[in-house]
């Protein structure tokens, strides 16, 4: 049916490709000073068109214009106003524009045009924009900046490395999908994790929550997330070195190189590393009296992770038959050592992993390909990865620095010496075609395989490992969109394929043969959606967006992750219906001041819902479906902005995820070990010119708070039995010094109060902890 579908749609695209359209020329450039340094938050506007935009933090630009004469006009507060005209359609398309200072200050300064991120934010969806370029100086790794964001939460199991669970207005785990530059993130590896990818990668990232644009082919049910990295048009090489609390250190180096010829080459290396040896409480017993202790302060001893990445590409940009032609490859490796399992009782001091990635890649971009209006990009990875799975050490551990060991041959948990390939293989195609001045067309097909092989060399003759446990997924979306000066709308449908191939186990007990039945099970479901803005004017905008989707389990959901996650073979796609409805409004008083405010209510009603929980024995977890759940809740915005000295801003978000399904005892109970309200306020101060002109000071705050919640059921036991996660606020500090707009420093505090801090289960995270960063750009 997947495959049928797919003819059909193309069939009903073809016509359209071949009807001409007069397109729009690009025209980027950068205002800069009289220093040289680039000028965020200029203004370039297109003389008496209202036409217009803002410039970015490096005072970077970008126009769509016909073929014409045009004069730019450029301002910003404290400069004289420049004007330069260009000849669009001669080879004037990029462009330097210095602003000479001035005596006087403008009084007032009309922003006739919209940057980028406001121009993502006024999407019929619901969606909010993180500008990553404002933390570079930071030590944020990606996962750290996006817990900042409304309707967003972030859970680790401990420091640096550990396992991290993605939650978007109470959806999480691979209910939300992740993807880079719009190449989803599945399956990829231990060693490219959204908690060890530094900040420093991404220039933006988009969060869409609930309904997610066609062109972003996946299967989420609570929304996506879309890491854009950083895309120089012109050489350039930045550096970063920061250390930390608990022996922890983080680098990074960023380094384009772009001819006149288009040749260019990129490059993007990392590494990540932490002893993680930081103080919590706990329970422990006595290995030798039995003795328990409720309440101990011990250091942990057997976290150490480290991290290195390599991501490079070559190829060309700005050609006739490719805008950008890229033959990649990302190298990896990892080293975490496992502390405890998914409670904190269970001690481990041997027990680790490693693993690698080898994913070559290829991307391709083409605007007007092949006719007028159409543009197509495509993109396609295959990870050659392999992880290993180290459990061979049989010794009993405690939190008290005790250990008992054993003659026999054992592990700490499985005695294993598993090593595996997943072998995954993603390839993703875009078709957007523009007909008209208000309609565009997208078609999407995204393809993905996995085939997970390895053996236990301590098992080498068990039938178990070569069992298959194989997937294939194909989802393939179609979507229009209508856009007009006050409203746009966008429909789309969309196309569900999964096919799941393993073997279920028969007998081995009661002296009755152990055998192994192959099985495969597909899915093939069908899914639409709608999304409409309306502009009250330029400044009032609402939305509301209306979706049927599907989410097809993932990998490790099925088939385990082989340390503290069990797999369940007889998952179903989740199955939901989202309901957003949301307002945002922009206001600015002169040029000094500008407020952004946003409120959104969403709720979804989901069945067959796929939700973690502990097994018997409290040292795994699993997954498994509830029948019927809906999420009600709202989220809301407010931001601050005076010129370029002071940002502030806080948002809050509400949800009651409760069980729906009525014939079970937990009927209308709130969904367990899920916040339901949590939110962030942060403030940043910049003092200019500091020892020196064109230097500034930085002054940050940012605060964290999340309300208590049960680990289980509420309904079920007593008061005093009920074990749940406390009321958690952790405030955190960072001062940084720029110097001559390319070094930088940077102190950071986290947790500065102390505060014992939970996400997961009773797996307490760092404490308090002290950091140093620097970082050079050459531009």
């Amino acid at each position: 049916m997947t495959l049928k579908l797919w003819l059909v749609l193309c069939c009903v695209l073809t016509p359209f490709a071949v009807i001409s359209q007069s397109g729009k020329i690009s025209v980027s450039g950068t205002v800069t000073g009289p220093s040289g340094q680039g000028i965020y938050g200029a203004t370039v506007a297109v003389h008496n068109s209202g036409i217009g935009v803002v410039t970015g933090e490096k005072g970077g630009f970008e126009l769509s214009l016909e073929e014409g004469t045009y004069t730019l006009e450029v301002s910003y507060m404290g400069y004289k106003t420049a004007s330069r005209t260009i000849e669009v359609g001669s080879g004037q398309e990029r462009i330097s524009i210095t602003l000479e200072e001035s005596p006087y200050e403008l009084r007032e300064v009309v922003l006739s045009g919209k940057n980028m991120i406001r121009k993502i934010e006024e999407k019929a969806f619901n969606v909010s924009v993180v500008d990553a370029e404002k933390l570079h100086h930071t030590t944020l790794d990606l996962g750290h900046a996006l817990d900042r964001v409304s309707g967003i939460r972030v859970r680790e199991s401990g420091g640096v490395g550990s396992e991290m669970n993605f939650s978007i207005n109470g959806f999480r785990g691979k209910q939300v999908k992740l993807f880079i530059d719009g190449i989803p993130m599945d399956d990829i590896g231990s060693s490219f994790q959204l908690n060890n990818i530094p900040i420093n990668l991404a220039e933006r990232i988009e969060v869409y929550k609930g309904v997610v644009p066609v062109g972003l082919g996946a299967d989420a049910l609570g929304g996506a997330v879309n890491i854009i990295t950083n895309t120089y048009k012109k050489s350039h090489i930045d550096a970063s070195y920061s250390y930390g609390s608990f022996n922890t250190h983080r680098s990074m180096v960023n380094a384009v190189y772009v001819a006149k010829s288009g040749f260019t080459a990129q490059l993007n290396a990392y590494q990540n590393y932490s002893d993680n040896n930081y103080k919590m409480e706990v329970q422990a017993v006595d290995l030798e009296t039995n003795k328990y202790y409720p309440k101990r302060t011990v250091r942990r001893f057997h976290d150490t992770y480290h991290n290195e990445t390599v991501i490079a590409n070559i190829g060309v940009v700005q050609k006739s038959y490719a805008d950008e032609l890229l033959f990649g490859i990302t190298l990896g490796n990892s080293y975490k050592e496992i502390q405890t399992g998914a409670r904190v009782e269970s001690v481990f001091g041997a027990w680790h992993r490693k693993g690698n990635i080898i994913m070559p890649s290829l991307k391709y971009r083409k605007k007007d390909f092949l006719a007028r209006g159409l543009d197509f990009r495509l993109n396609a990875n295959y990870n050659l990865g392999q992880e290993k799975n180290i459990d061979t050490v049989n010794v009993d551990y405690n939190w008290l620095g005790q250990k008992k060991e054993y003659d026999t041959p054992g592990g700490e948990r499985s005695y294993s010496l598993y090593k595996f390939r997943n072998h995954n293989g993603l390839a993703n195609a875009v078709w957007d075609y523009k007909f008209g001045k208000a309609h565009k067309l997208t078609l999407s097909s995204t393809f993905n395989t996995f085939n997970r092989k390895g053996n236990n060399t301590l098992e080498e003759d068990s039938e178990s490992y070569e069992q298959p446990q194989k997937t294939l997924k194909n989802i393939v979306g179609l979507g229009y969109q209508f856009v007009s000066d006050s409203w746009n709308l966008t429909v789309f449908g969309k196309q569900y394929f999964q096919e799941n191939k393993f073997s279920t186990r028969i007998g081995g007990s009661n002296n009755e043969e152990l055998r192994y039945v192959k099985a495969t099970k597909n899915y093939n479901h069908l899914g639409y959606g709608v999304a409409g803005t309306w502009f009250l004017n330029e400044d009032l905008q609402f939305k509301v967006s209306y979706e049927r989707a599907y989410r097809l389990p993932g990998n490790e959901e099925l088939f385990g992750d082989l340390i503290n996650l069990a797999g369940n073979l007889n998952l179903r796609p989740e199955e939901s219906y989202n309901y957003n409805l949301g307002v945002g409004y922009w206001w600015q008083l002169r040029p000094q001041h500008r407020l952004y405010f946003a409120v959104n209510g969403f709720y979804r009603d989901a069945n067959d819902f796929i939700r973690t929980r502990l097994q018997t024995n409290e040292e795994m977890q699993t997954k498994d479906n509830l029948g019927k759940v809906k999420n009600t809740g709202l989220e809301g915005e407010i931001r601050y902005q005076y010129g370029n000295r002071l940002m502030a801003g806080m948002n809050i978000t509400y949800l009651d995820l409760k069980n729906n399904s009525k014939d079970e005892d937990t009927y209308g109970d709130r969904i367990p070990n899920i916040p339901y309200l949590y939110g962030n306020a942060d403030v940043t101060y910049t003092v200019p010119d500091v020892w020196g002109k064109g230097n500034t000071l930085s002054l940050g705050y940012n605060l964290l708070y999340v309300d208590s919640f049960y680990l289980f059921w509420p309904s079920l036991g007593t008061k005093s039995t009920k074990r749940g996660i406390p009321e958690q606020i952790s405030h955190d500090l960072n001062v940084t010094y720029t110097y001559n707009n390319k070094l930088q420093f940077t102190l950071e505090c986290r947790n500065i109060l102390d505060k014992n801090l939970y996400d997961n289960f009773s797996l307490q995270k760092p404490g308090r902890s002290f950091s140093a960063k620097i970082k050079y750009t050459i531009l």
